[in-house]
């Protein structure tokens, strides 16, 4: 199938989480045979900061932020057999989803694909003449980035056709174990970017934890945290690029999770860096919501934390052997059921309207 694919950014990660998430569906639904075409829009400085040439794996279009732009990338888009409009494009995103939406053809299928999920239906709930309200109903189906039932019946409650949550996975690719790097040594590392509805958790999770624990090593990455007071056992490193992702959760005794408000109020919603710090063999602690289980083992595979009390416990009681066994145990539950191949797999067979089967994905993998 030909595919057109309206996202934030396939080449840049800059400001833009959902860019391993767009690689690992891409490159494994090339892999299965189907031609990609990725759209993003020349914003937020993000083609200055490519971590990605141009892959051989997906044709990538960058469009002007002006609308005769935008509409001749609609105009050739048009042809494909499947039309996505991702959430958070960040440009004409309220025109684009009319505009996608508008093309609809007997031979095609247009889908929403919302990788904010919560998020988006917060914002829909709060303001009743919501532009996306109209649109919801008029697409074939709704893809989430992940929220599980409450995810579902939300959608489902505003008109959504059909609402399935295809969650982030591991691009076996791109993140693995590599050895540890000196440069990035700490007893407990985040990577994640200031966001409003975050920064406060991170506090709670992060920055008091290691504010009660002097002696431990903290390292923090991610755009935005310059003027935020923290301690002095903090390392503050800035944006990282996804070439330093495998040495980031390969060096540190464990790597944290902290999920936005909204992910955490609604559940099922695994981060990628959950599935990249596995995919290293990392020792991950995350903050608690609903859900973990379907993918990783509490206590076996991850640790659970629900505050900042708990992160330092945790710390406290982390011994090293035990940091690398709870880590080469999610790395071999990641490698055998959560790689994008599932992924990609799953997106196929709803494409085909057949139900997908896990073999699907192709030959189980084995670490």
């Amino acid at each position: 199938m030909k595919f057109a694919f309206f996202g934030s950014s396939l080449v840049s990660a800059y400001w833009n989480g959902a860019a391993t998430y767009y690689r690992g569906l891409v490159r494994n639904l090339h892999e299965r045979g189907h031609d990609v075409s990725f759209y993003e829009p020349d914003a937020f400085e993000r083609q200055q900061h490519r971590d990605l040439p141009d892959p051989q794996w997906a044709r990538v279009v960058v469009y002007d932020t002006e609308q005769t732009a935008v509409d001749r990338a609609l105009a050739e888009a048009a042809n494909a057999d499947v039309i996505i409009k991702a959430s958070g494009v960040g440009v004409f995103d309220n025109y684009l989803e009319q505009a996608i939406a508008d093309l609809k053809r007997p031979s095609n299928i247009v889908i929403f694909w919302d990788v904010d999920a919560p998020a988006t239906l917060d914002r829909i709930e709060a303001s009743p003449d919501d532009p996306a309200r109209k649109q919801i109903p008029r697409y074939d189906m709704i893809l989430t980035y992940g929220g599980g039932d409450p995810v579902i019946r939300a959608y489902s409650a505003l008109g959504a056709k059909h609402c399935i949550p295809i969650y982030n996975g591991l691009d076996v690719s791109t993140h693995h174990p590599v050895a540890a790097d000196p440069r990035f040594a700490a007893d407990l590392t985040f990577v994640g970017n200031r966001l409003p509805d975050r920064e406060a958790r991170v506090e709670r999770f992060f920055l008091e934890p290691a504010a009660s624990r002097p002696r431990h090593r903290f390292l923090l990455g991610g755009s935005g945290w310059d003027d935020k007071p923290m301690s002095t056992n903090i390392d503050y490193i800035g944006h990282v690029y996804t070439r330093d992702h495998n040495a980031i959760n390969a060096s540190a005794r464990a790597v944290l999770n902290i999920s936005r408000a909204s992910m955490a109020r609604y559940g099922f919603s695994p981060a990628t860096r959950v599935f990249e710090a596995a995919g290293a063999g990392a020792c991950i602690v995350t903050d608690a919501w609903e859900g973990i289980e379907l993918f990783l083992e509490p206590e076996r595979e991850i640790l659970v934390a629900h505050n900042g009390q708990d992160v330092a416990a945790l710390l406290d009681d982390l011994t090293e052997e035990r940091a690398r066994h709870i880590g080469q145990q999610a790395l071999k539950r990641v490698v055998n059921e959560h790689t994008y191949a599932h992924r990609a797999a799953e997106v196929e067979a709803l494409l085909e309207g057949r139900r997908y089967r896990p073999e699907q994905a192709g030959r189980t993998l084995h670490v």
